[in-house]
């Protein structure tokens, strides 16, 4: 199992498509956080507005500013990963070569699922970590306070954003493990976070009152929820308050498990050819 697992983050380190997606997810996390923001502040003509603007991109906001892309675009990037992890694996018919080597399907299933979660945890922090320094060199740069969220509080949005990326990275798993590829899965999970999910909400949640209910129980409202319960601004996309934070944090968890099984069924039951 050890072996497995270390074998695992060895082919993540080594991937350069992981690398391509954990620098997407920091370059925009930093761009629409704080850089636009910023941008935004030094061409206010309203002196009120710019205070607003700048007040958002300040450190005591760290926590909702780098989980606030994690409902929409941060968890595409999540799903791809998990679906690239998986989805190689077949393209490259290395699954029948590690079973060969006399670990089990669940073993080898077990340790790749335990490396995606330390990889999802590596963005996660990152992505606190760059938005930190910015947004203290934000507010040097303006001779402004620092005041940090409560370490509660940031252990608090540490672990929410880390179900949120670990729920959509399972997603993708869970496709590449079913469709036994890469991009389907890919291509099928993109689209359901950015279109049907946005429709089902926007559009039908409007309509039918059978679908007002049953957006409570979309993966990516419940993210969102989760999101908004932790002081995220509404007027980013895919940040709502459909639902409390507690059921969002119990809505998502169910997800992630039931993903998990899923993929493992299907790794245990299937022919991986």
């Amino acid at each position: 199992m050890l072996a497995s697992f270390s074998a695992e983050m060895l082919k993540l380190y080594k991937r350069p498509t992981t690398w391509v997606l954990v620098l997407v997810t920091l370059a925009l996390s930093q761009v629409f956080n704080y850089l636009v923001p910023y941008a935004g502040y030094l061409t206010a003509e309203n002196e009120r507005a710019a205070e607003q603007i700048l007040a958002s991109a300040m450190p005591e906001n760290l926590i909702s500013n780098s989980i606030g892309g994690f409902p929409l675009f941060a968890g595409a990037l999540a799903l791809t990963l998990g679906a690239i992890s998986v989805g190689s694996e077949y393209g490259w018919g290395t699954f029948k070569t590690m079973l060969i080597q006399r670990p089990r399907r669940l073993s080898i299933y077990t340790a790749e699922l335990l490396a995606l979660a330390v990889a999802v945890l590596a963005i996660v922090l990152s992505i606190f970590a760059l938005g930190a320094l910015t947004s203290s060199a934000i507010a040097l740069s303006q001779s402004g306070s620092i005041a940090w969220p409560s370490l509660t509080e940031l252990a608090g949005g540490i672990a929410s954003g880390w179900l949120i990326l670990m729920t959509w990275c399972l997603l993708g798993v869970m496709l590449a493990f079913v469709f036994r590829g890469m991009a389907l899965p890919i291509g099928l999970g993109v689209v359901w976070i950015l279109g049907v999910e946005n429709l089902i909400v926007n559009v039908a949640a409007a309509l039918l009152d059978f679908a007002e209910t049953l957006q409570k129980a979309l993966p990516g409202v419940n993210a969102g929820s989760l999101v908004s319960a932790l002081g995220g601004r509404s007027d980013t996309p895919g940040v709502n308050t459909v639902v409390d934070g507690t059921q969002a944090t119990l809505v998502l968890a169910a997800y992630a498990i039931v993903f998990a099984l899923i993929a493992g069924f299907a790794l245990q039951r299937r022919d991986v050819t």
